[in-house]
């Protein structure tokens, strides 16, 4: 039984140093309880026993230390332990408190109650006569919020709605101070306020300050100056269910509870405040499951209409468990209020202001860098002419940029949140050593990339800039442009490898072993792949040769085409079909450029045996003469038509060969046209273009007679013989051994 009684003292001090160190010390209940123990003999005289016992005895010293010490499990079961004491004992202290209320004398208590009464309605009333004068400014703010479009409206309705925040809170304030005067100077003693009056006072300013910013979130009556997208009933029904419990919980706690606690009982005003977060908590309960699924479907659709990844991701997950997260939160109060009744609100309110503030400005700042990604960024005309590809590259930059920094806001908004709530020490965590080193390679790391990208653009437009044909020294010539394109790849691979290098050795990270490491796979590499260095050695002497350039039509490799790509390893050509080939310099062995200096179109043409070569030529040069008049081709043909004779005679026909020298890359198109003028003049000539010509030989015998020929006509088509008439037919073909010719000529 002592042994019992034992552990339970233990127990006992153990909730009461708990008790201790969360409460007040100068609560009443925890000092009248132990004074309670102390002034009885019977207690007193047992813990004296007790611990003498516990001296003598080790055995019970160690298990008083195993008490003392518990493990998470016995630590959980304690502190809900204490929690259920603790709240049984305010409930026990308060309905003994109860008893002073009956006993107390409500007469003297009138005067200070009507006191109190009259400045109550002094701020409340001058509240809403300077809400109701400040009616014009709110509707002029409101029409003056869409004044300019795009990125400016939303910077000038920011602010707007902050000036409109500013006018809301001069009204408070200028109320607060109307209710101060009235209690200074027109009530009671002059210059002298009571106590209970100032709560009020207090707790008004308080609660009107946190209204006015669930105004700028919620604002009913001017839709134009509410932050978030609801509609004007949605805003309305959020508003005014935020205002009364907020009413509730801050006269509760901030007057009524104080005001209770010092007229009355503290313990009183303890259970007091622990009734009303209950209350709160279910009123607050239910409201929230009423409109879980509602709210839920609202945040979801900002979450698919949202552009950023991210941010579409967190609101995804905050829709499945907002609800969760605002019963949490009031559940947070309750709890507080039961475990630290003094400073439970204050708490609260600090956190539930900065959690308010960071996000808020979170959004306006997403909201803001939203704007700006959402549109295109223009250059002059004058810049786009010199930097055609300038603005593209800005455009595809910028908001790239801007998603980083949202990204960056919304991790820093999560941080102030929990730092908020004690979850998380921001400012220690800053001021550590790991944190300023973090935060530091990170920025490091960050203005790195940065200067990497916009050398980049500069670098790309500075080569852009000398291949435009429009910057005033002329189109670049080829050479130019495939170096130049070369000279790019060489750009940002270094580019590429300095900033990896340079980020990872901001970040902590020793790049020598890296380095040595790289080269070691550099040298293996090179072993392993003969063929690619093969390639790369190729390719750069081709290039110190001048040998191809972007835009030739060159055969290389077997393949004829046009030079599409070429890189430090290989060559891509575009043939006439529109085959993309990727020819690795390793397997060129020449190239054959058609576009270096000067082009040919060398015309070789057969004429019939019976013709006169010289007229022939008399017509090629006509043909020749018509084409220098087309300017389409007069311009690409560098030199009169070099004739270079009879080339050959042929078995069918006599060949002539004419030439003519044209631009590099307009000898095809130049021989079209002049293969069709000459077409055409020889046909208007009547020269002879023989053709194959099939002869039948049907042999002769030794003697030099021919033998007959077997020719047989089957059958003549109806229409035929209806063409021919009756007198016309065609008779049965036969042999004619003594003409000396193939067929009958009747």
């Amino acid at each position: 039984m002592q042994r019992l009684h034992y552990i339970f003292l233990i127990v006992f001090l153990s909730l009461f140093s708990i008790q201790l160190a969360i409460a007040d010390s100068n609560s009443p209940s925890s000092s009248q309880l132990l004074a309670d123990l102390l002034e009885n003999p019977d207690t007193r005289q047992q813990l004296i026993d007790e611990l003498r016992a516990s001296s003598v005895n080790p055995e019970i010293e160690e298990s008083e230390i195993a008490v003392a010490q518990p493990g998470m499990i016995a630590q959980v079961a304690e502190a809900t332990q204490s929690f259920a004491q603790e709240l049984i004992e305010q409930i026990v202290f308060a309905s003994e408190a109860v008893s002073l209320v009956s006993q107390a004398d409500w007469t003297s208590l009138t005067p200070l109650a009507l006191e109190l009464l009259y400045v109550v309605i002094a701020s409340l009333a001058s509240f809403f006569l300077l809400r109701k004068l400040a009616i014009p400014l709110f509707n002029l703010a409101n029409n003056s919020a869409l004044s300019q479009p795009g990125a400016a409206r939303l910077l000038t309705r920011t602010i707007i709605v902050i000036g409109a925040f500013i006018v809301d809170l001069v009204t408070v304030i200028l109320a607060w101070v109307v209710g101060y005067a009235v209690a200074l100077f027109l009530i009671g003693d002059l210059g002298e306020m009571r106590t209970t009056q100032s709560m009020f006072l207090n707790a008004f300013l308080i609660i009107e300050v946190f209204k006015a910013l669930v105004r700028v979130l919620f604002s009913s009556r001017y839709e134009n100056l509410r932050l978030l997208p609801f509609c004007a009933e949605t805003a309305e029904y959020w508003n005014t269910w935020l205002s009364r419990i907020s009413s509730f919980i801050g006269y509760g706690m901030l007057f009524i509870v104080p005001m209770v606690s010092l007229n009355i009982a503290a313990a009183l005003g303890h259970f007091l405040s622990l009734i009303i977060m209950t209350i709160a908590f279910i009123y607050a309960f239910v409201i929230i499951m009423q409109n879980k699924k509602k709210v839920a479907r609202n945040i979801s659709d900002q979450a698919e209409e949202n552009d950023f990844a991210f941010t579409s991701v967190l609101l995804n997950m905050l829709s499945r468990s907002w609800h969760l997260v605002a019963i949490a939160y009031f559940a947070a109060l309750v709890l507080v209020t039961a475990i630290r009744p003094e400073d439970a609100l204050p708490i609260m309110i600090q956190a539930s202001l900065q959690t308010l503030v960071a996000i808020v400005v979170g959004l306006f700042t997403s909201a803001f860098l939203s704007q700006l990604i959402s549109r295109q960024l223009t250059v002059s005309d004058d810049v786009k002419l010199r930097f055609p590809a300038l603005e593209e590259r800005l455009n595809e930059f910028i908001p790239s940029t801007l998603k980083v920094i949202r990204l960056i806001i919304m991790v820093t908004v999560f941080a102030f949140v929990l730092d908020a709530w004690s979850l998380f020490n921001l400012t220690e965590w800053i001021s550590s050593e790991t944190g300023s080193r973090i935060l530091g390679s990170l920025l490091s790391v960050a203005v790195i990339l940065l200067i990497a990208k916009l050398l980049w653009i500069a670098f790309a437009s500075w080569v852009e800039h000398q291949i435009n044909p429009a910057t005033g020294k002329g189109a670049a010539s080829a050479r130019q442009a495939t170096l130049l394109k070369l000279l790019s790849n060489a750009v940002m691979i270094t580019l590429i490898v300095f900033t990896v290098m340079i980020s990872l050795a901001e970040l902590g990270l020793n790049i020598g072993p890296l380095i040595a490491g790289a080269g070691v796979v550099g040298l293996a590499i090179g072993f392993g792949a003969q063929t690619l260095v093969k390639d790369v050695i190729t390719g750069v002497f081709i290039q110190l040769e001048n040998a191809i350039n972007a835009g030739d039509v060159v055969t290389a490799g077997g393949i004829t085409g046009t030079a599409e790509n070429l890189t430090i390893r290989s060559l891509g050509l575009r043939d006439r079909f529109g085959t993309y080939h990727l020819v690795p310099f390793s397997s060129i062995t020449s190239v054959s450029n058609y576009m270096r200096g000067y082009g040919y179109h060398v015309g070789e043409y057969g004429v019939a045996y019976r013709e006169d070569t010289d007229e022939v030529f008399v017509h090629l040069r006509a043909a020749f003469d018509e084409l220098m008049s087309d300017p389409e081709h007069r311009d690409n043909i560098l030199d009169d038509l070099e004739v270079q004779g009879v080339t050959e005679l042929g078995d069918n026909a006599v060949n002539l060969r004419v030439r003519i020298k044209t631009l590099p890359g307009a000898q095809w198109s130049v021989g079209r046209a002049y293969n069709r003028l000459v077409k055409r003049h020889l046909d208007a000539a009547g020269i002879e273009i023989p053709f194959p010509h099939l002869t039948l030989y049907f042999g002769q015998n030794k003697d030099g007679t021919a033998p007959p020929a077997p020719l047989n006509v089957v059958s003549t088509p109806s229409s035929r013989r209806a063409e021919l008439g009756s007198d016309q037919q065609p008779k049965e073909a036969r042999s004619n051994a003594e003409s000396g010719m193939d067929f009958d000529d009747d």
